[in-house]
């Protein structure tokens, strides 16, 4: 099992000057336009004398554009750049882009890929049209890791002590909601085992419903996760278990064949034994008291 991360007051490697600096620029939000030294220290509670320094820091090296006749910031293109170096390094999202439009064409629905940002899952690719009604997220967008099925997917593929760690995270950031939001993300395990997929239905947002897959890469990169989601008048549950899960599931199985091209007899005889796994960790997770259960039991 893995050590748990070091809190960053008892940790001496950790930067506390810089960990501040990237929550500031953290904290504009794709919607935002300008943001007020007050506004950036509510959203990164931190003292507004210490935003103040590190506004004027991160002006000075190109990271904030300041806006004088409001007293405001922006980012500024260096911090733009940043987000743009990333994207261009992710292979994931340009070769799962054809995989995603396809999958938007034939289901009508907004397709995206995710990966984690805390305790949020973030778009860096997103496949949507004209007629994908009511489904407003674009790349940058942030969906709750808890409540989502994008979210819960990449929940569920992380390793037991990594999953168990982000959900005392969640835990303890939802607070009084913790039952509630437990039990959806049991639900949704109890799905993943059975049928490989994710569900949120109106779960986060009430005329929203979806379904996520997760992809885990053999290159040490990820969990990454796709979501397919639409209105929930379009989208109903039924369809999400029989229809738009399955082809999810398929989509990404795709990508996944396409990134580590034709397996050899090794890998498939390794696929298979892994297949065995698989169906033995779905029964446990099925079973009174399985898997999923005793996942959570000491999360309560």
């Amino acid at each position: 099992m893995k050590r748990p991360a070091k809190k960053p007051a008892t940790d001496r490697s950790f930067v506390v000057a810089l960990s501040r600096g990237l929550d500031v620029l953290r904290a504009f939000r794709p919607s935002d336009g300008l943001l007020g030294n007050q506004e950036l220290a509510a959203r990164t509670n931190l003292p507004k004398p210490t935003i103040s320094r590190l506004t004027y820091t991160l002006t000075k090296l190109g990271y904030l554009t300041p806006v004088p006749r409001f007293e405001k910031y922006q980012l500024a293109p260096a911090a733009m750049a940043l987000g743009y170096s990333a994207l261009a390094n992710m292979g994931i999202r340009h070769l799962s882009d054809p995989y995603r439009d396809q999958l938007m064409r034939e289901t009508g629905g907004a397709v995206a890929i995710g990966a984690r940002d805390r305790l949020s899952m973030i778009y860096f690719g997103q496949s949507r049209s004209e007629l994908t009604v009511g489904v407003l997220l674009d790349v940058g967008s942030k969906v709750p890791i808890a409540t989502t099925a994008m979210g819960r997917a990449y929940l569920w593929a992380l390793a037991q002590d990594e999953r168990e760690a982000l959900m005392d995270e969640i835990r303890e950031h939802v607070g009084a909601h913790w039952p509630k939001v437990r039990d959806g993300i049991v639900r949704s395990g109890e799905t993943v085992a059975k049928y490989g997929f994710a569900l949120s239905a109106g779960e986060w947002h009430n005329d929203i419903h979806a379904a996520g897959v997760a992809l885990r890469l053999n290159d040490g990169t990820g969990p990454y996760a796709f979501n397919c989601g639409a209105p929930a008048f379009k989208f109903s549950e039924d369809l999400l278990l029989n229809d738009i899960g399955p082809r999810l599931v398929a989509m990404v199985r795709n990508i996944e064949i396409a990134m580590t091209g034709s397996a050899t007899q090794g890998a498939q005889k390794s696929s298979n034994n892994n297949n065995n796994k698989d169906k033995s960790d779905t029964r446990k997770m099925k079973s009174p008291g399985g898997k999923v259960a005793g996942i959570v039991e000491g999360i309560r």
